[in-house]
């Protein structure tokens, strides 16, 4: 038996080390700029059609009014959350904390089912990213025109292209920063106050703050925003599995790849359907070729299977070389559309849903906190009565005007002395002054527990906490 330790030479030379220090060096290597080739197809018609609304809904919300305000409107200093006929308030924060939790849940079980396709069709660093390809398209032209402009020295052709780009992708950076400050200031007072230069210097910052970050993610990051700094393309892995829906390459109709006519026999020169073309790499948003297999950095835009359909019409070969498709069926094994991981994920979200929706529609539209004098125990009136202080604040939490009484219960023959109606506005908070009187041979113990209602002048709604009252020690 050896007992010896193989040992190695080790190469301390100064050219190992420059070696190493190069490889190091390698680890951060500059990006390569993707030029992306335009394409159409069906999923692409598809990414049109779920891109639009989320724009569409994300630009005009806060200009549509809804009872007066913006229909989604964030007021800060009120402190209220306003989302079509809701309004959230600083206790119904766990509510919006619910909401991320559902939206949560949705997004695993999507991603379960169908892999990526929030990533590929409605994330939006996808679809902003969209807007600035289509705005470099249009100023640059062609995947080609784009490659000669830019290795091209500097002309007036290329300072005046570059000089589109670039103000088309400010433009719509600002109208994303000035649309995302409107959801928490009136946006056409906003709008009126930028073009008049009379921003206050926190909604300047915030405007040119959120267009700088579009500037910079969808303009020139793009696909390293999906690649090392979203976290869901890390953790995406944990809720895949052999029947999650995938864009992949089949290996088995396509290989060995090749060049070839239309006319030609390629199966008797040994090739499978894929002509290389590269069409599959050049429309990819993060430039990666689906032909190696399953990645990371694939988002199920589906950009590679309307390119790659497109080749296979030209050829006269069946489409679905690259195509949505599982694991299990590229492998040719039993596929299972019900699985328990997906069953629990569903589950756990229409619970969620059906809690979150039944806690909405059970709300309370009246809010009460009552706050006893605690500086005396208790006081006497000049007709020797006993009383008590108590503050309440009264919320009105619906959107309309309302009248309220205030009544106390308890203790028999006890009466309020001060203002027990209310007319509050919508969103109204007040806070009232009252104090609780009886006789002292009325009191049947020296600390007796009362409760105030708050009820509406149409009984609607009614709200009721509870309270002491106390007087003294009886023998």
């Amino acid at each position: 038996m050896n007992d010896k330790i193989p040992l190695q030479d080790v190469d301390n030379s100064d050219d190992a080390v420059q070696q190493v220090e190069t490889e190091a060096f390698d680890l951060y290597e500059k990006r390569e700029k993707i030029y992306t080739r335009k394409i159409k197809g069906f999923y692409q018609k598809v990414r049109l059609y779920t891109g639009w609304p989320l724009l569409l809904g994300y630009f005009l919300l806060p200009w549509i009014n809804w009872n007066g305000r913006p229909s989604v409107f964030f007021d800060l200093p009120n402190r209220q959350f306003h989302i079509l006929e809701l309004t959230f308030w600083p206790k119904d924060f766990i509510l919006l904390s619910a909401i991320l939790i559902i939206s949560a849940f949705a997004l695993f079980t999507i991603t379960t089912w169908l892999g990526r396709v929030w990533c590929g069709y409605t994330c939006p660093q996808t679809v902003w990213t969209s807007i600035f390809m289509w705005a470099e398209q249009f100023a640059e032209g062609s995947r080609n025109q784009r490659m000669k402009l830019d290795k091209a020295p500097w002309s007036v052709n290329k300072l005046l292209r570059k000089t589109l780009k670039h103000t088309m992708w400010v433009g719509v950076a600002v109208l994303t920063g000035l649309t995302f400050v409107g959801y928490f200031s009136p946006i056409r007072e906003l709008s009126l106050n930028l073009l008049t230069f009379d921003l206050g210097p926190w909604e300047a910052f915030w405007i040119f703050f959120f267009a700088f970050a579009t500037y910079g993610n969808a303009g020139w990051m793009r696909e390293q925003v999906c690649l090392y700094m979203c976290p869901y393309a890390r953790f995406q892995s944990a809720m895949f599995d052999r029947d999650t829906l995938i864009v992949s390459y089949d290996p088995e109709r396509g290989e060995s790849r090749g060049p070839r006519k239309k006319e030609d026999d390629y199966k008797a020169m040994g090739l499978g359907d894929c002509v290389d073309c590269q069409v599959c790499v050049q429309v990819c948003p993060t430039g990666i070729d689906i032909r190696d297999g399953l990645q990371y950095e694939c988002i199920n835009c589906a950009l590679c299977i309307d390119g790659c359909n497109e080749i296979m019409d030209k050829m006269g070969y069946e489409r679905g070389l690259i195509s949505y498709t599982t694991e299990n069926r590229l492998e040719h094994k039993q596929e299972h559309k019900v699985r328990p991981k997906l069953l629990g994920y569903g589950a756990v979200l229409v619970f969620m849903i059906v809690a979150f929706t039944l806690t909405i529609l059970s709300r309370d539209e009246l809010e009460l906190d009552i706050n006893r004098d605690r500086s005396t125990l208790y006081g006497t009136t000049i007709n020797g009565e006993i009383e008590n202080s108590y503050a309440l604040k009264v919320l009105n939490k619906t959107q309309d005007t309302q009248r309220y009484l205030i009544s106390v219960e308890g203790i028999e023959g006890l009466v309020l002395d001060g203002r027990t109606q209310l007319e509050l506005a919508p969103g109204e908070l007040t806070e009232v002054s009252l104090r609780a009187i009886i006789a002292p041979e009325k009191l049947p113990a020296s600390n007796m527990q009362i409760e105030f209602f708050v009820t509406s002048e149409d009984q609607s709604a009614q709200v009721s906490e509870e309270s002491r009252f106390i007087g003294p020690s009886i023998r």
